[in-house]
């Protein structure tokens, strides 16, 4: 059992695979709220046209 051995941790790291012996970190993915400009493009394009 060594770095051959997938069913170990060790041979989980050498061949780069995840699995019950070695499971994945899990993803932390975190989602931020659009911002929002007060003021946008195309309403100032209407209104300069307006004027």
């Amino acid at each position: 059992m060594g770095k051959g051995d997938i069913r170990t941790r060790r041979g989980k790291i050498w061949k780069g695979t995840f699995g019950k012996s070695r499971p994945a970190r899990k993803q932390n993915k975190k989602q931020f709220p659009v911002a929002r400009t007060s003021a946008s493009p195309e309403t100032s394009v209407n209104t300069a046209q307006q004027a």
